[in-house]
């Protein structure tokens, strides 16, 4: 364990056959349900994600934000409609109102014009909307994409098993077609003697949850990710909680847990806060994929042994009730979405 948070060898999850009756993959899977009890967070190696794509991605990444803004805006949200792709720019994006001090290229699932989704301009479905510099970031982050993706499906495949459901328990219910999201973020480093007058936050992400169900975060050495863990109470005003260094790791993915499994197994499994500083004097890289709920299922608390514990919402960032939301996914994050990017979301309505 480094920094208070495991690392688990995911490799036993990655076979198209695995099973509960998989020794190494029953054991991972106890790993995994561990960690997700504790924290909400934990590492992994042997994730089958090729060192030398990442590599790409991160060099292809880097010359695309080292463009000058008029150049980037050639691809900035608003050109993609209601697909949400695109870039955005330092102070584009807010958490809890406030900008943060990053920019981002959004990325998802491609669809064709003709996708009954994009037909009804369902909100972050459509065509990706890729920079023309340089010209094989688009390629690459598809090739990204893909493998995230099948990583994705199959540490799903481990969280199933953990909470004591056949393997392939998402992939028939509530994930038959999950919303996969996926981000490049830069982080400038931030420059003290401008925070005040820029009006932009010194924090690169504020804190705040995820929203579905597993994060896959690839990221650069600069660091500057915390974690919020708990002091082991429930006295509703994070006495004694401590923000805890994750590791910069290039060949270690950090992996968390969003508000829908922590709806989904009535809070033993939290959503656990974090959030992101960059302090390190250099220009920082992460390259988070979000593997959700389809977009209209409905999530419910499973049938799970046990007590659970008390709703958190006293505790959490934002002050609200995850185990009172009721309604589908879809809506859920259309809702959360609308306060990340408000311009944006008004012109859309």
């Amino acid at each position: 364990m480094v920094a208070g948070l495991p690392l688990i060898d995911v490799s036993p999850l990655l076979g198209e056959t695995v099973t509960t009756t998989t020794p190494a993959a029953r054991r991972c899977a106890a790993q995994i349900d561990g960690a997700c009890r504790q924290s909400g967070f934990f590492r992994i190696t042997n994730h089958g994600v090729a060192r030398e794509l990442r590599e790409r991605l991160d060099e292809l990444s880097r010359e695309f934000f080292s463009l000058d803004n008029a150049e980037k805006s050639k691809c900035a949200m608003p050109l993609a409609g209601s697909a949400w792709r695109g870039w955005f720019g330092v102070g584009g994006e807010l958490t809890s109102g406030v900008p943060d001090r990053k920019e981002g290229l959004y990325i998802g699932q491609p669809l064709p014009v003709t996708d009954p989704r994009v037909v009804a301009q369902t909100p972050l479905h459509g065509a990706n909307l890729y920079p023309q510099r340089p010209a094989e970031l688009g390629a690459c982050a598809d090739e990204w994409f893909a493998a995230m993706h099948k990583l994705g499906v199959a540490l799903m495949r481990g969280v199933a098993m953990g909470l004591q459901m056949p393997a392939d328990w998402f992939a028939k219910t509530i994930a038959r077609e999950p919303t996969c999201l996926f981000r490049i973020f830069h982080y400038p480093p931030i420059d003290a003697s401008r925070v005040p007058q820029d009006g932009v936050s010194e924090w690169g992400v504020a804190e705040h949850t995820d929203y579905g169900l597993l994060t896959i975060l690839a990221q650069d050495d600069c660091g500057g990710l915390q974690v919020r863990m708990p002091n082991g109470t429930n006295d509703g005003a994070n006495n004694g909680d401590t923000w805890l260094d994750v590791p910069a790791e290039p060949d270690i993915f950090v992996v968390n847990i969003g508000d829908m499994l922590d709806l989904l197994t009535a809070g033993r499994y939290r959503s656990t806060p974090h959030r992101v500083r960059n302090v390190s004097g250099r220009e920082r890289m992460s390259y988070p994929f979000f593997i959700d709920p389809s977009w209209d299922a409905v999530v419910e608390p499973l049938p799970l042994a046990g007590t659970p514990p008390a709703d958190d919402a006293s505790r959490r960032w934002d002050n609200t009730s995850i185990q009172a939301w009721t309604g589908t996914y879809g809506d859920y994050l259309t809702a959360k979405v609308s306060k990340v990017f408000p311009a944006l979301f008004a012109t859309l309505r």
